[in-house]
C-alpha cells in the first residue's frame, strides 16, 4: 500500500501572501511550475496559479501593486503524508485538482500531483 509520503515531491515552490503578482509570476517562471503554495507563518494558506494570475491581469490588475493574497484560492485542499494514495486521489478527481499540498503538523512538507499518482 503506497502512501502519499512515498510518491510526493519534497520541494514545493512557495510565496508570501504580500508578494506582488509580478514577483509570483517570476518565481513560477524560475521554478518552472504553474503554481505557488502561499505560506504565512509557516502554514499553507492558499494557492495561486498561472491561470489565476492571467485572469487578474486580464481584469486590469497592476502586477506590481496587487498582492498574491488578493488572487489566491483560499480553499486549499491538502493531504496527510500518511494517507493512502487512493484516498488522496479521490478529492483531486472530484474537484479537478492537479496538485495537492502535503501537510504535517500544520506545516507544508511536500506536494503530490496527478502525474505522481499516475506514475
Amino acid at each position: 500500500m503506497l502512501s502519499v509520503r512515498d510518491i510526493m515531491t519534497g520541494w514545493v515552490a512557495t510565496s508570501d501572501p504580500q508578494r506582488s503578482l509580478r514577483e509570483a509570476a517570476i518565481t513560477m517562471a524560475n521554478a518552472r511550475t504553474g503554481s505557488l503554495i502561499i505560506v504565512s507563518k509557516g502554514k499553507p494558506v492558499g494557492i495561486v496559479t498561472e491561470k489565476g494570475v492571467a485572469r487578474a491581469l486580464s481584469e486590469g490588475a497592476n502586477p506590481d501593486k496587487v498582492q498574491v493574497k488578493k488572487v489566491m484560492s483560499k480553499r486549499l485542499i491538502t493531504a496527510s503524508p500518511d494517507k493512502r494514495v487512493e484516498e488522496a486521489a479521490e478529492p483531486m478527481a472530484e474537484k479537478q485538482i492537479k496538485k495537492l499540498p502535503v501537510v504535517e503538523k500544520g506545516g507544508l512538507i511536500g506536494m503530490v500531483t496527478q502525474t505522481d499518482i499516475v506514475a
